[in-house]
Order: C-alpha cells, then sequence, then structure tokens
C-alpha cells in the first residue's frame, strides 16, 4: 500500500513539478492513519527521490533553467529549515489547516489563468529589463514538442517578488513536506513570465535541495520512520518515469488546469482534517 501511495505521488508529482508530497502527505495521514510529522518526514524523503529522478530527465530535455534554479534556491533553502523547525512545534491539525490554505491559493491562481499564460508572458517589455540587465542574463529557451513544435524563447522578469517566493516556497516545504512546488510554479509561471514546462521542470531540479534540507530536522526529532519513508520512495522512483513522459507531452494549459482540479481536491480533505471531520 505504501509502494501505491508512492507510485501516485511520483507520477503527479513529476508531471505537475511539486515534488510528489501534496499528493502522499494526505495519502499517508487520510488513507493510512499516520501522524502528520511523520507523513511529512517521509514526503521528504520521497521528494528528494522525485526530484533526483524527475529533474536529470528534464535537464537533458532542456526545459530546466538551472540558473534561474539555484538563484531562487538561496532563499528557498534558508525557509525549508526554518519550516521544519516550526513544524516539530505545531499541532496536527493546525498543520493540516496550514496545509489546505497553501495548496487551495496555488489552485485558485492556476484556475483563473487562461491559454495563452501557458507559454512566456511579455518578457523584456512586460518588466522593462534593458538587454544587459541581471535578469536577461537568465534567458533561456526549450523546444515544445507538443504544442508548436518550435522553440520556446523566454526572460524571467520581476526577480524580487520571485526570491520572496521562494523564502515562502521553502516554509511551506519544510512545514508540511510538499516541496514548496504549489508556490514556485504559480509564481515563476504567472508573477516572473517562466513557460508552465519550464517552470514545472525547474521546481523539480530546486525540489531536492530544498527536501534534504529540511529533512535533518524531522530526522534529528524522530520522525523519520524507516519502514514507512524507504517503500514510498521506491514507489516514487517508479511513479517519476511515466509522469516524467506524461509532462513532456502535454500543452501547458492542460497541465495548469490537471494541477489546479488536483489541489482542489486535496485542499478538501486537508481542510476536513482539519476541522476534525476526517480523522
Amino acid at each position: 500500500m505504501l509502494v501505491l501511495v508512492g507510485l501516485s505521488g511520483g507520477v503527479f508529482g513529476a508531471m505537475m513539478g511539486v515534488g510528489g508530497g501534496a499528493f502522499i502527505v494526505p495519502l499517508l495521514t487520510l488513507a493510512m492513519g499516520l501522524p502528520i510529522q511523520v507523513a511529512i518526514a517521509s514526503s521528504l524523503v520521497a521528494v528528494a527521490g522525485t526530484a533526483c529522478a524527475s529533474s536529470a530527465a528534464y535537464v537533458k530535455a532542456g526545459l530546466t533553467n538551472i540558473r534561474l534554479g539555484l538563484l531562487l534556491e538561496t532563499t528557498t533553502t534558508v525557509g525549508a529549515i526554518a519550516g521544519a523547525l516550526l513544524a516539530v512545534l505545531l499541532d496536527a491539525r493546525l498543520l493540516a489547516g496550514i496545509f489546505g490554505l497553501a495548496i487551495i491559493y496555488a489552485s485558485f491562481n492556476m484556475f483563473r489563468q487562461g491559454p495563452g499564460t501557458s507559454g512566456a508572458i511579455s518578457p523584456m517589455a512586460a518588466s522593462g529589463a534593458s538587454p544587459g540587465s541581471f535578469g536577461s542574463s537568465l534567458a533561456a529557451s526549450y523546444q515544445d514538442h507538443a504544442a508548436t513544435g518550435g522553440v520556446v524563447r523566454y526572460h524571467p522578469f520581476r526577480l524580487k517578488p520571485g526570491l520572496g517566493a521562494g523564502g515562502l516556497a521553502g516554509v511551506l516545504s519544510g512545514l508540511l513536506g510538499i516541496g514548496g512546488g504549489v508556490v514556485k510554479i504559480p509564481v515563476m509561471n504567472l508573477v516572473m513570465g517562466v513557460p508552465m514546462k519550464a517552470a514545472i521542470a525547474t521546481s523539480s531540479f530546486m525540489i531536492g535541495i530544498t527536501a534534504v534540507a529540511s529533512s535533518f530536522v524531522y530526522y534529528h526529532r524522530g520522525y523519520m520512520d524507516p519502514l514507512v519513508a524507504a517503500p514510498v520512495f521506491v514507489g516514487v522512483f517508479l511513479g517519476v518515469q511515466v509522469g516524467v513522459r506524461a509532462m513532456q507531452r502535454m500543452q501547458g494549459h492542460a497541465l495548469r488546469l490537471v494541477f489546479a482540479a488536483i489541489l482542489l481536491g486535496v485542499a478538501t480533505l486537508m481542510f476536513l482534517r482539519a476541522a476534525g471531520v476526517l480523522a
């Protein structure tokens, strides 16, 4: 059963760039009845596995913006450690409520965007960046076989909001074991003008560093159970292989809608857990 939990988290985590924690944590707590701190600790191990398996494939496909990922990770890692330290002090039902709020916010932002935002968003003109600016050094491109078949070029902009959101994503990753993709992907896509596929791939690249940083805190506090984490990790690794291939074949707008719908369902379940309706 734990392998199946990891398998589902691996498929959707790799396909959506969120690490799988948004699916693994609810399944472990709601279906398996595990304490949420144990579920989060196991999820972080699985999230790191997702990142290792999926990011290599995305880098090979040319979808990952490595320079942008490393820049955002400077604030994300600090936030992840802070979030993990906070999580071990909070009540389980409060954690479930925070989890639900975080992912319903991401779901709402994804639902309200139209098809046009799946590609690059007014890169240089919208930001007022000059060709010699730091933002322009983060410019990248990739071949989109599922859409036009042509090359998609973009320049990330609004770097300060992106760095701030990276810190928040780190806090949520360490606090909830979700990898931070539920914040990073909407911010990169909607605020920084990064196409959806590149945002997913870059988020996957960042997730491993973030998850490892915060998982040490859970291990030190005794919440890491190898008998839970190991089979979940195996399932995630297998699921990632399917998720990566599925993402590369889907349209950016379709990915957004699937991402939003799944997160909305998960948020509803976690709110029920926070309210005491679900054990």
